[in-house]
């Protein structure tokens, strides 16, 4: 759980955390940075199923960046780092998904992106990984979350917690994700 500091002045405004107490934007900064160096990963891997040109992942990841950043008071420790870092990068993919106008699902062109998956050969990355982000492009919101978090190793319980649905909603989507 993040530090707390009674009554500490900032540049900025303090930052009220759900227990009342304030949380310095330093502190934050520290917890950010901390949380990325262990998972950055997963906010790649959201960027990848939710943007399709470079210039829209760069925005997503920026925005999913300053979403995780501004939750890191709200963060109680009732799960894991990497679980609320999926949930605030799904919740803010999809509601900047919503957002974009020139954003089709699955119909723009599939450019790679350097860096963001990458095999241990120096080819580049692996098409068939490449494959899979596509097929999980082609999902509705929800479900491609379902996708990446299952693919992940998360639970059906997790999954469900991280998405909002329920834990037979999840095995239905899982089903019927598998036959499509």
């Amino acid at each position: 759980s993040p530090a707390r500091v009674a009554g500490a002045c900032s540049t900025h405004p303090p930052h009220r955390a759900g227990d009342g107490s304030v949380v310095l934007d330093s502190e934050r900064d520290r917890i950010l940075g901390d949380w990325l160096a262990d998972h950055k990963g997963i906010l790649f891997k959201v960027v990848h199923a939710y943007a399709f040109e470079h210039a829209d992942r760069q925005d997503l990841f920026q925005e999913i960046v300053i979403q995780v950043w501004r939750s890191v008071d709200a963060f109680r420790g009732d799960s894991s780092v990497p679980t609320w870092m999926y949930r605030v990068a799904l919740n803010t993919a999809i509601a900047w998904t919503r957002k974009q106008d020139r954003h089709h699902r699955g119909k723009q062109s599939f450019d790679v992106v350097e860096g963001l998956l990458t095999t241990s050969s120096s080819d580049g990355p692996d098409p068939r990984v490449e494959w899979l982000y596509h097929q999980i492009a082609q999902l509705k919101d929800v479900d491609r979350s379902v996708a990446l978090l299952l693919l992940d190793g998360f639970s059906y319980k997790e999954i469900a917690a991280i998405v909002g649905i329920t834990e037979s909603n999840v095995g239905v989507k899982v089903s019927r994700i598998k036959s499509a």
